[in-house]
């Protein structure tokens, strides 16, 4: 299915978009990138910063090998190049939450080379067009402290909570060319780096976060003059930036403007950026290598730990859900699209494989219909997420089993189900205690057609007349006579010869 360019309607005539993202992710680490400190959200001010992060005199940093591990295994994610040889290098620049006067970054020598990730426009149609988006590098540096500028009316106070912390640059080819496709990437690579466990992707706690750049041209066209809109903090914001600052660009030149190259910012309440500092003035970092930091050099035994050590990631994942268990694009885009959601599928299938009679497909297939449909239903009812859902893996389990074995009936399992969200309790002790257990006692089941049929005799002639819609009504009443418990099974097989 070929997807429609996008395109901004002016008023000389079509104008594309051009699109790349640096997306700032934090290492998943419990030190700094050169400290032991730690790094905590939500800690109070100035509580996780050693004496390397506030740059203290002689004060000399040491690399954390996990952060360096989960950027190598990050970029073998991504099938990107991994380099054995990289280097550190210092920007030097002034800043009041900047105790160094400068960044430790890796700008000749990143430690990741090129590599690419596969889009899908929409993940939960198997024939929507995807397209692969040039992912140019990764590197390490540190982040800087915050400014808090809301503690006094007249100072602006500073935490070096943040200082020191390792992030992964992840920069991108000038390869998107909607708001759509850039906020699929972005979707995607939080994705991803969840599934490797190097980011926690939680963009509103800052530690993900994209610098957006944009131009514009005539379709086809030279490359035109971009902006980088810094440090936005939400997939929809990056779509809603990039919409706003392509129409921003498009009526400057068409009125005759020139787009100036320039750092701006996004402003999430009214939907617009603005400028704020221009990069024609921008100061001359000064990059040089750093005197206190030896080149990294990795050795063939680390690359190989880190490759075995990634999990399987969402696009083979969810091939293997379609092809090998048989379940729907659908329900395996859907299964995939976040790690938290695939973990609980995966343990409640290994579960639900356990404690059942039945194929592994017959299994899954059950199992993704109760967790997308009755689960996800009730807990977007509560307001909760899989995280701190009432119910564990183990306890859908045993709830899909006692309606595989007809212990109970699938209405019954509802009832079971809303109870167990109230109490906690376990599914098998529920039907117990409540006395819901299915029966599939004939004599009774046979008593309670017969009452129906007695009752109903219009209906009855009707049937027999050729209106057989009117069976379902008859299972209807039958079910309700035995209270829900009978097996449905046994009440078609005696309907019917009642009614032959």
């Amino acid at each position: 299915m070929t997807q429609t360019a996008y395109r901004i309607q002016g008023a000389t005539g079509e104008w594309e978009v051009v699109i790349g993202l640096e997306v700032h992710a934090q290492v998943t680490s419990k030190a700094k990138l050169f400290s032991g400190a730690a790094t905590a959200f939500g800690a109070e001010p100035n509580t996780q910063v050693s004496l390397v992060d506030a740059a203290m005199p002689g004060m000399l940093p040491v690399p954390n090998r996990e952060c360096i591990r989960q950027a190598v295994r990050t970029g073998m994610a991504i099938n990107a190049q991994i380099n054995k040889w990289s280097r550190f290098d210092r920007k030097n620049y002034f800043y009041a939450d900047l105790p160094q006067g400068y960044q430790i970054s890796q700008l000749y020598h990143p430690i990741v080379g090129e590599g690419e990730i596969e889009i899908n426009l929409d993940e939960k149609n198997p024939d929507a067009q995807t397209k692969v988006i040039g992912v140019e590098r990764i590197h390490v540096e540190q982040d800087a402290g915050k400014l808090m500028h809301d503690q006094h009316p007249t100072r602006s106070y500073v935490d070096l909570n943040r200082s020191g912390v390792a992030l992964m640059e992840i920069v991108s080819r000038p390869d998107m060319r909607s708001p759509a496709e850039a906020g699929a990437y972005l979707s995607k690579l939080r994705t991803i780096l969840r599934y490797v466990g190097s980011c926690d992707g939680n963009m509103d706690q800052g530690s993900m976060r994209a610098d957006v750049n944009v131009s514009v041209r005539k379709p086809g066209g030279e490359l035109g003059t971009r902006t980088e809109t810094k440090n936005v903090n939400s997939v929809r914001f990056v779509m809603q930036a990039i919409e706003y600052e392509a129409s921003r660009q498009v009526d400057v030149l068409e009125a005759g403007g020139k787009i100036v190259q320039e750092t701006r910012l996004f402003d999430p309440d009214k939907g617009e950026t603005r400028s704020m500092r221009s990069k024609e003035d921008a100061h001359d970092y000064r990059y040089f290598p750093d005197p206190d930091l030896l080149p990294l050099e990795l050795d063939d035994a680390f690359l190989e730990e880190c490759r075995q050590s990634l999990p399987e990631l969402p696009d083979a994942k969810r091939k293997r859900y379609e092809k090998d268990l048989g379940l729907s694009a659908y329900n395996a885009a859907v299964l995939t699209a976040e790690a938290d959601t695939a973990r609980w599928f995966e343990a409640l299938l290994a579960e639900g494989a356990r404690v059942q009679k039945k194929s592994e497909g017959e299994v899954a297939k059950a199992s993704a219909n109760w967790l997308l449909s009755e689960l996800y239903g009730a807990l977007n009812r509560l307001g909760r997420t899989l995280e701190d859902s009432p119910v564990t893996p183990e306890d859908g389990a045993e709830l899909l089993a006692l309606v595989a074995d007809g212990t109970i009936s699938g209405t019954i399992a509802k009832q079971v189900f809303e109870i167990m969200l109230e109490s906690g309790g376990k599914p098998a002790q529920i039907v117990e205690e409540k006395g819901l257990r299915q029966t599939s006692d004939t004599g009774a089941i046979e008593a309670a057609v017969a009452k129906v049929l007695a009752g109903n005799a219009d209906k009855v002639e009707q049937y027999r007349g050729g209106k057989e819609a009117l069976f379902g009504f008859f299972v209807g009443q039958t079910m309700k006579a035995m209270q829900g418990k009978a097996n449905p099974q046994v009440v078609n097989e005696l309907l019917k010869k009642a009614l032959a």
